[in-house]
């Protein structure tokens, strides 16, 4: 195999396993937040803004991996 396509297995795998991982820690965290919210209602609002601000965090980790895979994929440094 080349260096092309070993950079092509890289980009996919940034992508795939950090789609994978911002899916099921925005899964989880919405779990808790309705499971604490059912516990507390009062504290809802308070929780709501810090789950959304940490939805945001999460996604930005993951758009910043896809955009080092693009990078990798459309100015490839190996050749």
């Amino acid at each position: 195999m080349t260096n092309v396509s070993f950079v092509a297995l890289a980009c996919g795998l940034i992508i795939g396993l950090g789609a994978i991982g911002a899916c099921i820690g925005i899964g989880i965290m919405g779990g808790r937040f309705i499971e604490t919210s059912g516990r507390q209602p009062q504290m809802m609002t308070e929780l709501q803004t810090r789950m959304f601000l940490l939805a945001g965090l999460i996604d930005a980790n993951f758009l910043i991996g896809a955009g080092i895979a693009m990078m990798y994929s459309f100015a490839n440094p190996f050749h």
